[in-house]
């Protein structure tokens, strides 16, 4: 057949036309696939205007009040509404911190530390009050034998029943009435000196009224309290308890009113206390009714007076 070039040159056209189209249609698509991802420029993130429900809100609670790393927010600061909020609340998260801290076993520092310290006043006594129970449960409750060794037997001493006989009772009653001035006076006592100072005073009245009823008491008088027919035997807290009495009023004697007007109150009720039994004892000769060792109750008061006189001497004042 015989080619005609007229033809080949419209085919070659409409060709070229349609590769064009073709172009010109995907340059088109890819244009706005790209203009919906591209946000045009604006001279700042403050000029962009947002559309919509946006556009409503209050002008820090838009995009571009946010601050970025490095820039400053609305507030001035770094974080802008953080420091509002630590200045607001930062005092409530430190004391929460501390908390958990705490619960943790994290020692807390400062003055919080010390009102932690506070917080731990009453543990002396305390430990006071379990040994003296329990020891009256072992006793007179379960029949452990071992504990009535503990008394203080005035015919043949042992040097550990002077520490042993204060926290050993007799009865009920005896062991309700020490245990009862115990933790009125020790608190008192452990307030003002700390849990060691309460366990000194405990310990060192208490042992200083057991030696002074063992020379004192006559050996005669045995079988009072119905351990053996021919030994004297000693017990009980009340000796340290009415030391506590006066270490509780003398500790309480300082220059403030409020401290003073304490010293007054607790005082006559020792004084009367001190009184009753200096009676009682020149009236018994040492011993009264029921087995009550007036001698060690008013030993013990006197221990505690020489044991503060003393170290108001030896130590300097505060």
């Amino acid at each position: 057949s015989r080619r005609d070039p007229r033809g080949h040159i419209r085919m070659t056209t409409v060709l070229g036309a349609a590769t064009r189209a073709a172009c010109a249609f995907t340059t088109q698509r890819a244009s706005r696939a790209s203009a919906r991802r591209v946000i045009p420029r604006a001279a700042s993130l403050r000029d962009a205007q947002p559309r919509g429900p946006i556009a409503s809100l209050p002008r820090q609670r838009r995009r571009g009040d946010l601050a970025v790393a490095g820039g400053k927010g609305p507030g001035g600061g770094a974080f802008g509404d953080a420091e509002e909020l630590m200045k607001k609340y930062g005092d409530a998260a430190l004391a929460t911190g501390e908390f958990i801290g705490a619960k943790s076993g994290m020692k807390p520092a400062g003055r919080r530390a010390r009102a932690s310290a506070k917080s731990d006043e009453g543990n002396g006594v305390f430990l006071l009050l379990l040994i003296n129970v329990a020891l009256f449960v072992a006793d007179q409750w379960l029949h452990v034998g071992f504990v009535k060794s503990l008394y203080l037997n005035h015919m043949h001493p042992r040097w550990w029943q002077f520490v042993t006989s204060i926290f050993c009772h007799a009865n009920w009653a005896h062991l309700s009435s020490n245990i009862f001035f115990l933790y009125v006076f020790g608190k008192i006592v452990e307030e003002e000196e700390g849990a060691f100072g309460v366990w000194f005073s405990y310990l060192f009245t208490g042992i200083g009224a057991g030696l002074a009823s063992y020379i004192m008491l006559p050996k005669a008088a045995g079988g009072l309290l119905g351990v053996g027919a021919a030994a004297t035997v000693s017990l009980g807290a009340s000796g340290a308890v009415f030391g506590l009495f006066a270490i509780g009023v003398l500790t309480k004697v300082r220059a403030d009113f409020r401290k003073l007007l304490e010293a007054v109150i607790l005082g006559q009720f020792v004084v009367e206390r001190f009184l009753s039994e200096a009676r009682m004892a020149a009236a018994a000769g040492g011993i009264g009714a029921g087995g009550v060792n007036h001698v060690a109750h008013l030993a013990g008061a006197l221990v505690g007076v020489a044991l503060i006189w003393t170290l108001q001497k030896l130590l300097p004042p505060e």
